[in-house]
């Protein structure tokens, strides 16, 4: 026997290391290393004629092209098309498409940053003092809730004194971050008013920077709380809507330079769990948050300050929730860092049958998960015992 097996290859530094393991030369690595890369990328509602051309110049390089068969007679207005390549082949057809009419020079431009987007692994957003440096290991974002009916914590740091002691706990067990939020956004809740929101949340922040030494991130979707936590000492806004509910908030991100992190969620809170209906749940959401980074860039925002979260339990059913766990990495196509979301959901109790309060093992479990297929940061309740998690899974993914 040979020891005949699959090779895993998801990068091209593993790409060259196989190659140079078997005592390829130098120049054998730097030309077939991006041949030992595969990528099944997706191309939405393209003209037929453009269709039929992309289809044609992928089989001319061996590469495939996967279309409607309706494309062939003109018959269809607009195709969805599956290209199935190599890196290497990926660049010829970047080349030859560069030539063709139909938007074809417009797609292969398209294509170009895409398979750059998926493989970036590291950035550096500059957060008020702070440097988030993103991707070389797994950072974690305490959640800190000062409200009285979250669905995890309700009432627990709702007073100024045992917030700041629950804050300390994290930032002592290994937060990178604490998200302080002063709306509870469990479904079917109704909006905190405004001077409610402020009276929670900045008082907290105001004392929080002067006794930790990380960043704090406000969770909100008003522009007057998100400036005052600012002006208060935040560095980061966490804006569940992804800029939808107040036309300020994009003016005030822009002018205080403020990393931003959009969340996709259906509907809002008061309705987002009532029958959420998805055709294809990631392409969907891919779809929204690529429309939010171009606003939020339209807008003035800086995109290399932008964070994505898809969401998990916003708007979501269970198979909708596990289904972004499992293909988490086909985020990775928009080029920014990704946060995820898992702690204590909804999708842990109907999987596991457990109630909130019992929920850590499910959430060390999507969090491992979520770690595995690309995120780059996890928000938590349990610090202590998600860092441990963290640590552990990149050890494997960079061992």
């Amino acid at each position: 026997m040979h020891n005949p097996r699959v090779v895993i290859i998801d990068d091209l530094s593993r790409a060259k290391e196989e190659l140079k393991r078997i005592g390829v030369d130098s120049y054998g690595i730097r030309l077939m290393a991006p041949k030992a890369l595969f990528f099944a990328v997706k191309l939405e509602k393209i003209r037929p004629q453009a269709a039929n051309i992309l289809k044609q110049e992928a089989l001319s390089l061996g590469a495939e092209a996967a279309t409607s068969r309706r494309v062939i007679d003109l018959k269809r207005e607009r195709s969805d098309v599956l290209l199935l390549g190599t890196e290497k082949q990926y660049r010829l057809l970047v080349e030859k498409l560069k030539r063709q009419p139909f938007s074809l020079a417009e797609i292969a431009e398209e294509i170009k940053n895409l398979l750059a987007n998926f493989k970036r692994k590291q950035w550096k957003i500059e957060s008020g003092k702070y440097t988030l440096k993103i991707g070389r290991r797994t950072l974690i974002m305490g959640i800190l809730n000062v409200t009285p009916d979250s669905f995890a914590d309700g009432g627990r740091y709702d007073t100024l004194d045992s917030a700041l002691l629950q804050a300390e706990g994290m930032a002592e067990e290994g937060a990178d971050i604490i998200d302080v939020g002063g709306e509870s956004t469990r479904p079917g809740t109704r909006p905190v008013p405004l001077q409610e929101e402020l009276r929670r949340t900045i008082p907290v922040i105001k004392r929080l920077v002067k006794r930790i030494n990380l960043p704090i991130s406000i969770d909100t979707y008003k522009s007057r709380v998100a400036r005052e936590a600012l002006d208060s000492g935040a560095s980061l806004v966490n804006d569940i809507s992804a800029l939808r509910l107040d036309e300020g908030m994009s003016q005030v991100v822009s002018k205080y330079k403020a990393p931003l992190i959009l969340m996709h969620m259906q509907g809002r809170p008061g309705n987002m769990q009532k029958n959420p209906k998805y055709g294809d749940v990631v392409g969907e959401i891919i779809s929204f948050l690529r429309e939010r980074i171009a606003f939020a860039k339209e807008e003035g925002i800086d995109g290399e300050r932008i964070i994505i979260d898809p969401g998990i339990g916003f708007g979501k059913k269970t198979e909708h929730n596990l289904e972004i766990f499992n293909r988490l990495s086909e985020f990775k196509s928009l080029g920014r860092p990704i946060l995820v979301g898992p702690s204590r959901k909804s999708v842990i109790g109907d999987v596991l049958g457990l109630p909130v309060e019992e929920r850590l093992e499910g959430t060390a479990a999507t969090a491992a998960a979520s770690i595995l297929n690309g995120a780059d940061m996890v928000r938590v309740h349990d610090v202590k015992e998600m860092k441990r998690v963290a640590d552990m899974i990149d050890a494997i993914r960079h061992g």
